[in-house]
């Protein structure tokens, strides 16, 4: 198969996960997400998505750090073109086609080839490749011609052209076979020892085997903390009846779709909160209409006000996180969240404005 019809094949398989540290990728096998461990950042829950899997929450069921692999459970809807694990390794100069989505890039597919089909890295054979990948292709499958899945694309090295990394096949196996003779989730691979730990079983994130301080069971312990402005913020949104897990795009952005409008909210290094909406795009008539409409409404508004930038009208809200309170915060984002709905429809049917294209949010 080709790299086009490869994708079509299996892009049900293909999914994004999303934490507040950065995104990745992963992908079904059977009734588990495959991902590497680097990906999931040591959380027990992440957010993912696929082409027929709404923006959701989901655990983290297993964490390997050793072999940079971690599953992923949800009920899974069954693809209709389920992928499946290579059964023999790939040699030098095998098609290799990666897939993922790098830099939140969707669905994106690279060909290229093995350039060395085990490169010792440590104790640990890599596949190595020279398709594209980047940041976000982490925990992506990488298929051979036929579609199955030889590896799970890794790593890079940083200002090398095309020098990808993948874990091979045969470790997924492995580790899917132990993890699921256990019969039970919440399992944690020592680094130390290899054996596979119940995390009720870890005192102290100590393995009960060999005594290691074991990272991973401090991180899922942890968990994740905002502080500061960005707890308030997102305290301002739990306030709202905002679920912000799923609202939650990094540490400091958030999206939220309401009714027809998409709300972004960003918090920037020089303290500044932006809460704003793209509505639609400026008419090529009754600009002067729209205009004065735009120019009255401010006069009339608080909290947020509307403003053009590269021919797309957007309903803003902008605050400092000094000034920022939990009172006045929530009254400005309920207002902005109800009259961004409202808003694109008037301009849309009112003035002519041009109903804008997203990007595609699976």
């Amino acid at each position: 198969m080709n790299t086009q019809l490869i994708l079509e094949t299996y892009i049900e398989n293909i999914i994004q996960i999303m934490t507040p540290y950065g995104t990745g990728s992963g992908f079904i096998i059977d009734d588990l997400i495959i991902t590497n461990s680097h990906v999931v950042g040591g959380l027990k829950e992440v957010v993912i998505s696929a082409k027929k899997i709404k923006r959701t929450i989901a655990k983290v069921v297993y964490d390997d750090a050793y072999y940079d692999l971690a599953f992923i459970k949800i009920d899974l809807h069954t693809p209709k073109n389920s992928l499946t694990l290579a059964t023999k390794p790939v040699e030098d100069g095998d098609v290799a086609i990666a897939i993922g989505h790098p830099y939140g890039l969707n669905y994106t597919a690279t060909e290229g080839i093995i350039s060395k089909a085990s490169r010792l890295q440590g104790d640990l054979e890599y596949i190595q490749l020279d398709a594209a990948i980047n940041p976000g292709n982490s925990g992506g499958p990488l298929l051979n011609a036929d579609g199955n899945v030889v590896g799970v694309n890794t790593f890079i090295i940083q200002n090398a052209n095309n020098l990808g990394f993948a874990v091979p096949y045969f470790y997924i196996q492995e580790a899917l076979e132990s993890f699921k003779k256990l019969q039970r989730e919440n399992i944690i691979k020592c680094t130390s020892c290899k054996n596979l730990i119940h995390e009720e079983d870890i005192t102290n994130d100590y393995c009960p085997a060999c005594g290691i301080k074991l990272e991973v069971a401090k991180l899922r312990r942890k968990g994740y903390k905002p502080s500061g402005a960005t707890r308030l913020i997102e305290d301002i949104l739990e306030e709202i009846k905002i679920n912000v897990t799923l609202a939650r795009r990094s540490q400091s952005s958030w999206r939220v779709e309401h009714g027809t409008a998409r709300i972004e909210i960003n918090y920037y290094e020089n303290g500044v909160i932006i809460g704003d909406s793209k509505l639609c795009g400026i008419p090529t008539q009754n600009i002067d209409k729209l205009y004065d409409y735009l120019l009255d409404e401010n006069n009339s508004l608080s909290y947020w006000q509307f403003s053009i930038n590269e021919n797309a009208i957007y309903l803003s809200y902008l605050v400092v996180d000094s000034s920022l309170t939990q009172k006045e915060g929530k009254i400005a984002f309920e207002r902005l969240f109800e009259y961004a709905d409202k808003y694109d429809d008037i301009l849309i049917e009112k003035f002519g404005a041009i109903r804008l294209k997203r990007d595609e949010e699976d």
